[in-house]
């Protein structure tokens, strides 16, 4: 078997191509759980806590002026950009309990219904039944 026949068997089994699908879905959801972070909650939160915008919360390494935007102190120097972590532990959080409801669901899905009851027999096995249980007495 050559190389390319093996690759391409390789590729095309069905567990490799779940798995592509499953990444690229991944990639799309993960942009769409940023967008609900950071256009829908996090201003929410800022509005709770006074109009405070997590995203530009830093600390100084390098000695800059207090109060400069991030994006300026971060030009002049070293910074702890504490307020964007907080916003990405954020979208985390969000992304693993939505993740973990979806998995609870589709287990809820899976599990297998009780077993059919057992079909009536048929009528020549309950005449048959009949005659034997009358033979009997």
């Amino acid at each position: 078997m050559s190389m390319m026949s093996e690759f391409k068997e390789f590729a095309l089994k069905g567990n490799v191509m779940d798995l592509a699908v499953g990444v690229i879905i991944g990639g799309a959801f993960g942009k769409i759980v940023d967008s609900l972070v950071g256009d829908v909650i996090m201003p929410v939160v800022s509005k709770i806590f006074g109009g405070l915008d997590f995203s530009s919360y830093y600390i100084a390494l390098a000695g800059q002026a207090a109060g400069l935007p991030l994006a300026e102190a971060k030009k002049a120097g070293a910074v702890l950009a504490y307020g964007n972590f907080i916003t990405i532990a954020l979208n985390f959080v969000i992304l693993a309990f939505v993740i973990f409801m979806m998995v609870k669901q589709m287990n809820r899905m899976k599990k297998e219904a009780p077993p059919a009851p057992p079909a009536a027999p048929a009528e020549d096995i309950v005449l048959l039944r009949e005659i034997r249980d009358s033979l009997r007495k």
